[in-house]
């Protein structure tokens, strides 16, 4: 699907009538089609139809409107993204416009979304007529198709249906994927404008609509008419006749013929010729140093000593020249003039007076000028130190005009205190204060220099004051400056100077003028541009000094420097005037370039000076407390408007984004004035006030959200489709849905990414404590999990949920796409398990308990199939059929939902996995049910009985596959136990089918093996010891195995090459198994070893017969019982003993079956054949036919170690006997001593006389020549008689006791007549050797249990018919009781 591309563009055109419905159908349906369904799943909608941008392009080639189209565009776009994002697909990125959400109107609150003209309205309304009416029909045409079907095929059609929707129906974005907007502000950047309520920890108010700070709007200087009107005149008088502008000294060389002092220093101007300069115009004399140090005007300097000597003429020209430079200057910059009239409201008639007042005066000079000055010498700080001892004997002195005064000597300190008043009368304004600081000697050398040359003392420093700067009272720090280049200089002195000026005595000082007219220059500026604040456009390195534009600037430097005003208290009043408008655009970036440059002048100065920053604070001119009180103030009411950042820094203005960030700047020098020049212990950090802002603004803005989150998201993200009715019903939290909460989500989410795009990139000071986008996201996170987790436990304890699992599942979904987006990355995050996975576990094990159901109706609907199709193989290339695929296709598709749950608890984790560990189980185990109960109905077609071995096989390929996907070896041992059963239990499935499967082919084996026994007999003869390995023997013995084993390699040959192309590599391996294991057992008993398990079971007699039949005669009434064919065909069984030659054939062919098998390393293992128990067996019985009688029979009693199992379980009767065993120490001969005692509980009925007696037989190796049985005396009609009798068996040294065994035989003598056995019993010696002996009773048993083993052993002996012992041992170990005589276990005996 391609990407949409498309645009709203607004009409060119109105179109008044709207077309009907099946006008836009007949553009529309020509790009519909219902192409016929191949496959049983339902199609989307989408895969049907054409895409919209078709349609709106034949749209736009028809006889349509351009408004029609442009409104289809718009729609198109709008459902064009959701489609894409649906499929996968990014949608296409907008512009930044496209990000912005609200537009404000002059009120203040947000605008309400316009609703389309009447025409769009109809069009928009007729398209989506068209779009339903095709959903219509196609979801008719789909029930058609299904309804055709038949019953079976409709139900599994449904049931295919709800599976597909059961997982498709979940909501899955793997990242929060927000809708596109419409309007162009940003998001919520006017949220705080519909709640202005602030966090009452804050603990201030606001007004809203100010731009500053109302409470320092109002000053004192602003409204104090007199002292406006003074500052008038003097701001006039500043500018009239400018510092600035003065006319400088003309110097020259000059030398002087009588003594002649400097007018600077006012020290002697020393040499015979050129000692200094002069000036030409007013005569003043100095040092070639202290030229620069000059800085009165040339021209009134003049004119003031002229007036001053008579020189009336020179004072003539010199006021005139003045005079002219005035009229110049005010012809020139009327602008000037006209602004500061203009500032103070002055009248054009009171204007022009007033100048020519200033005029004069200027003229006048200072000769009607004087002043009283009271400078108190207070203390220094950081002075040096000039004596060897490091430090100074430091007094000041204190010059105005050519009076001077000095303080006491302060011995030995570098912060002397002097706190010393003096007194001094000024009558010149040009005059200036010289404070100079001396490091006074006091040895002789000194004493007598002093006399001689003037200020001979050391000099630490000085500072000089201009008298016309000095008004009212001042309290100030003045650093120490240097004389000369060559001068060591360090520290500062505070003084404090009292002017009390004649005619000025009520006037306020300089600094509280200035005051006054920046402040009314300030006022007047911003009422002139509708109250907002004009800032200078300067880039210069000394921007911070700029306060106004032209002539605002020029004023109040002039005044400044005439009055002697320090930049940093012009500073401090700007910034004073500043806070009045904060807000306003532009103002914080100024506010903090000035603060900086304020913390700068107290902060980083203290180290040149060695004053604290805090002293120099208090002697500032503008006020400790009054500044101290404005940063407070302002402080405060940041907070506040930091608190609602989104409403006074709107994201989409980058100019205000700027202010924002320097706001905070201005936060934090607050916080560095506090911590440096204030000097408090440990003020707030400026990053913790920011964060403390953001919270509560995310507090408020979460409010809002949540108080008007369909109207938001209806006016947002919501098509003009949307249901009226269904708005109403979203209005809040509901049982019945969850909408609210998602359209809470999409609209925190555009909170965080706005401030992530936008706020996050200005508020960078604090990068490595501070992320806004995070901290947004981490407040909203702590609202909403509140709220949604007790919303979600009301759904909780609804008795009936009108929510389906999947709405739960998909909001779960949504919430953890939320979480990663925005808050995993969080550094506090880390480490710490979210508990939104607990929130909706009982809703997903809803989901998985449903999942059991889906999946068990989607396997039974699966499996018929399947088998209704006949069990077809997939593909080629895959042996199985579709049934397997279709079992785990469900169980992926759980198991996918349930891994893009990205579930962080590990405990929810587990108990999702073991719940689902017990769905697989459930499912495979029904699947191996269903296969093996039809199994046994198809195992005539070997095709399919393959097919659904390779089906159980594959159950174990992807169920390894499973596990693996859900962890592996990292998997809860709970879910991979349950797994790891199941594993084994598909592995014993698949053996049984195998096992069932190889015994439907073991009957043709078995003819086979029969054709290859008879082949055998009749092809090998002849006797002699061979062997395989004999040389030259080797091809004879490989061709009569050949020739033998044809029949059995043809059937393998045809049974296998069926096996090997429709089984798989597992499945074959393990039938190659069981037909091996068939194989090599039927070869065993059908070829090596006589044909009957259990002679005495052969068709259900209870007789010997085999080798009994050989060794004694058979009886009357066995003969009359059994047919003649039948004994006829036992003794030709019988007569089968396997001479040497033919074991050698059979080992050679047995080779051969192995090779065949082995399949040169395709088939079975050769290690896994030869090390079979099968193929042990055979070869074990091979190698019995060899072996000596002595040697089968010790074996027997080795291995047959539970004869006795019968008597244990069925009793009939029990003996007594003792047992003794004695070794001779020289020769190793053995007695064994046995006794016979008594029989007790004889189970016998009889109609006749009862003569039991006991025959014991020693059974063992060596015992040929030896005495072997012994008989007691029988017992007339006695079921308890006693015997008492002894008898001794002896035994050589060739072996050990524990080799033999007794068999003890209880029978009933008859005359004539074979003795009836009554019962059986054994004592293996082993048991009593260590003891030496033992007396016990032995129960009797009707037989003696043997196992396979045993019977081989006896088949084997029964074959050697000249051999006496082999005889006697297989007629004792074949004793049964007989069938007829088997009375009760409660018969009374009879009496005696």
């Amino acid at each position: 699907m391609e990407e949409r591309n498309l645009k709203f563009h607004p009409p060119r055109r109105q179109v008044d009538s709207a077309p009907t419905d099946e006008v836009v159908w007949a553009s529309v349906s020509r790009y519909v089609t219902m192409p016929e369904r191949t496959t049983d799943d339902p199609g989307d909608l989408d895969s049907t139809c054409h895409s919209l941008e078709d349609i709106t392009q034949d749209m736009q080639s028809a006889s349509l409107g351009s408004d029609v189209r442009s409104q289809i565009s718009c729609t198109t776009e709008y459902e064009g993204d959701q489609e894409a994002a649906s499929h996968g697909f990014e949608k296409m990125p907008h512009s930044d416009s496209s990000s912005k959400v609200f537009q404000d109107e002059p009120d203040g609150f947000p605008r309400r979304l316009r609703l389309p003209t009447p025409a769009k309205a109809r069009w928009l309304k007729a398209f989506h007529s068209v779009k339903q009416k095709l959903q219509r029909e196609h979801s008719s045409e789909a029930a058609d198709e299904i309804t055709a079907l038949p019953g079976d095929a409709r139900k599994n059609k449904w049931i295919s249906d709800v599976a597909d929707n059961f997982y498709t129906g979940i909501d899955m974005p793997s990242r929060m994927e927000l809708p596109s907007r419409r309007q162009s502000v940003p998001f919520v950047s006017d949220l705080n404008r519909r709640r202005c309520a602030v966090s009452h920890d804050l603990g201030y108010t606001m007004h809203a609509g100010k731009s500053g700070m109302p409470l320092l709007a109002a000053r004192h200087s602003v409204d104090d008419e007199d002292l406006k009107m003074h500052v008038y005149k003097k701001a006039l008088q500043a500018t009239i006749y400018p510092i600035s502008s003065i006319t400088p000294h003309s110097f020259h060389t000059w030398s002087a013929t009588r003594p002649t002092y400097c007018h600077e220093c006012e020290g002697l101007l020393w040499g015979l010729a050129r000692q200094g300069l002069k000036c030409s115009e007013c005569g003043v004399k100095c040092h070639e140093k202290c030229k620069d140090l000059l800085n009165a005007d040339c021209l009134q300097r003049s004119a003031e000593q002229n007036a001053k000597h008579g020189a009336e003429d020179k004072a003539g020209i010199k006021k005139a020249a003045m005079r002219e430079r005035m009229q110049l200057l005010e012809k020139n910059t009327p602008e000037v003039f006209e602004f500061i009239r203009t500032v103070f409201k002055v009248p054009e008639e009171e204007h022009k007076q007033v100048m020519q007042s200033v005029k004069d005066g200027l003229l006048a000079g200072t000769s009607n000028w004087s002043a009283r000055l009271v400078i108190t010498v207070k203390s220094a700080q950081g002075l040096t130190g000039k004596d060897k001892t490091g430090t100074s004997d430091p007094y000041v002195t204190v010059q105005v005009g050519r009076t001077k005064k000095r303080t006491k000597t302060v011995p030995k300190e570098l912060n002397p205190v002097w706190d010393q008043d003096f007194t001094f009368e000024c009558h010149n304004s040009s005059d200036r204060i010289k404070v100079r600081v001396w490091d006074e000697d006091d040895d002789l050398k000194s004493k007598i220099r002093k006399n001689f040359v003037p200020e001979s003392d050391d000099f630490l420093g000085q500072t000089i004051i201009e008298v016309r700067t000095l008004s009212g009272e001042m309290d100030v720090w003045y650093n120490l400056e240097k004389r000369t280049g060559k001068s060591a200089v360090s520290g500062a002195i505070r003084l404090h100077i009292s002017v009390a000026i004649k005619g000025e005595e009520k006037v306020a000082p300089y600094h509280v003028q200035y005051t006054s007219l920046h402040e009314s220059i300030f006022h007047h500026l911003c009422e002139a541009s509708g109250d907002e604040v004009n800032l200078p456009d300067s880039k210069t390195d000394e921007d911070w000094k700029i306060y106004f534009d032209q002539p605002a600037q020029g004023v109040v430097e002039e005044f400044a420097v005439r009055y002697g005003i320090e930049s940093i208290y012009q500073a401090m009043t700007h910034f004073s005037c500043l806070s009045s408008k904060y807000l306003s655009p532009r103002v914080p970036c100024v506010m903090s370039t000035l603060l900086a440059n304020i913390n700068a002048f107290y902060a980083h100065t203290a180290a040149t000076t060695h004053v604290s920053c805090g002293d120099r604070f208090a002697a500032s001119n503008f006020g400790r407390e009054k500044f101290i009180k404005l940063l407070d103030q302002l402080h405060n009411n940041l907070r506040i408007d930091l608190a609602q950042y989104r409403k006074y820094f709107q994201s989409s203005d980058p100019h205000r984004l700027q202010d924002l960030k320097c706001t905070i700047d201005l936060l934090t020098s607050i916080t560095f004035f506090r911590m440096k020049v204030q000097e408090l212990p440990s003020p707030e950090r400026a990053c913790d006030v920011v964060t403390k802002c953001i919270r509560a603004c995310m507090d408020s803005t979460y409010s809002f959200l949540y108080d008007n989150c369909s109207e938001l998201f209806e006016r947002e993200y919501e098509d003009p489709s949307f249901d009226s009715n269904s708005k109403q019903q979203d209005e809040g939290p509901s049982t019945t849905n969850l909408n609210f909460w998602n359209k809470l989500i999409v609209l925190m989410a555009s909170v965080i990414e706005e401030d992530k795009n936008h706020y996050a990139q200005v508020i960078t000071q604090f990068h490595h404590e501070l992320n806004v986008g995070e901290l947004s996201a981490e407040c909203l996170w702590s609202f909403f999990s509140n709220d949604f987790a007790e919303a979600l436990k009301v759904h909780e304890k609804l008795e009936h949920r009108e929510l389906s699992s999947n709405d739960y599942m998909s909001m779960h979904f949504k919430v953890k796409s939320f979480y990663n987006d925005y808050l995993s990355g969080i550094a506090a995050m880390q480490g710490v398990v979210p508990e939104y996975p607990r929130w909706f576990q009982p809703f997903v094990m809803q989901w998985l308990n449903e999942n059991d159901m889906v999946c068990m109706d989607y396997l039974n609907s699966a499996f018929e199939k399947d088998k209704k199709d006949g069990f077809k193989q997939v593909s080629d290339q895959t042996p199985f059929s579709c049934s397997v695929t279709d079992v785990f296709a469900t169980v992926n598709q759980c198991l996918d939902v349930i891994k893009r749950l990205e579930i962080p608890d590990p405990e929810i984790q587990k108990s999702y996995f073991k719940r689902f560990a017990l769905t697989v189980d459930k499912v495979l185990h029904s699947y191996q049910n269903l296969v093996t109960a039809e199994f046994p109905r198809q195992m005539s077609n070997h095709q399919v009985a393959c097919i659904l071995q390779n089906n159980i096989f594959q159950l174990r390929i992807q169920l390894d596959k499973v596990t693996r996907a859900m962890g592996g070896e990292d998997l809860d041992i709970n879910a991979k136990d349950i797994l790891d059963e199941q594993q084994i239990r598909i592995g014993v499935t698949l053996d049984e089918l195998a096992a069932h499967f190889a015994m439907g082919i073991s009957v043709e084996i078995r003819k086979a093996m029969d054709e290859l026994s008879r082949l055998m007999y009749s092809k090998v003869k002849g006797g002699g010891q061979l062997s395989a390995a004999q040389h030259g023997q080797t091809e004879d013995l490989q061709d009569l195995a050949d020739a033998i084993l044809a029949p059995l390699m043809n059937l393998l040959n045809g049974t296998l090459e069926v096996f090997s192309e429709l089984c798989e590599k597992k499945v074959l391996k393990r039938l190659l198994k069981e037909l091996w294991r068939n194989t090599v057992q039927c070869m065993e008993k059908t070829v090596v070893l006589p044909p009957a398990n259990d002679p005495r079971h052969l068709l259900g007699s209870r007789v010997a017969q085999n080798a009994t039949a050989k060794i004694e005669d058979v009886s009357k009434q066995v003969l009359n019982k059994i047919p003649v064919t039948t004994l006829q065909d036992i003794s030709k069984e019988s007569e089968k003993n396997l001479s040497p030659k033919q074991c050698a054939v059979v080992t050679v062919a047995l080779n051969t079956i192995v090779d065949y098998f082995n399949a040169s390393g395709k088939g079975l293992r050769k290690h896994y054949m030869e090390h079979s128990p099968e193929i042990q067996s055979l070869k074990h019985a091979l190698a019995m036919y060899t072996q000596s009688t002595d040697t089968l029979i010790s074996t027997f009693i080795s291995k047959q170690t539970q004869q006795d199992k019968f008597a244990v379980a069925d009793p009939v009767g029990e003996v007594s006997i003792q047992v003794d065993l004695f070794t001779h120490p020289g020769s190793g001969d053995h007695k064994i001593r046995v006794k016979v005692v008594a029989c007790n509980d004889l189970r016998w009925a009889t109609n006749g006389m009862f003569q039991p007696f006991v025959e014991v037989n020693l059974l063992g190796p060596h015992l040929a020549s030896r005495k072997r049985k012994f008989s007691t005396k029988s017992k007339s009609n006695s079921w308890a008689p006693k015997f008492n009798e002894d008898i001794s068996f002896m035994i050589g040294s060739e072996a050990e006791p524990d080799a033999y065994e007794l068999h003890i035989c209880v029978k009933d003598y008859c005359f004539a007549r074979t003795d009836s056995i009554v019962g059986v019993a054994v004592l293996q010696l082993r048991a009593i050797v260590e003891q030496r002996g033992c007396a016990c009773w032995c129960s009797l048993g009707r037989q003696l249990y043997l196992n396979e083993t045993g019977w081989t052993i006896l088949r084997i002996l029964s074959q050697r018919s000249t051999d006496e012992v082999a005889k006697q041992f297989v007629t004792l170990k074949h004793m049964e009781r007989s069938v007829t005589n088997q009375p009760p276990a409660n018969q009374a005996r009879p009496a005696g």
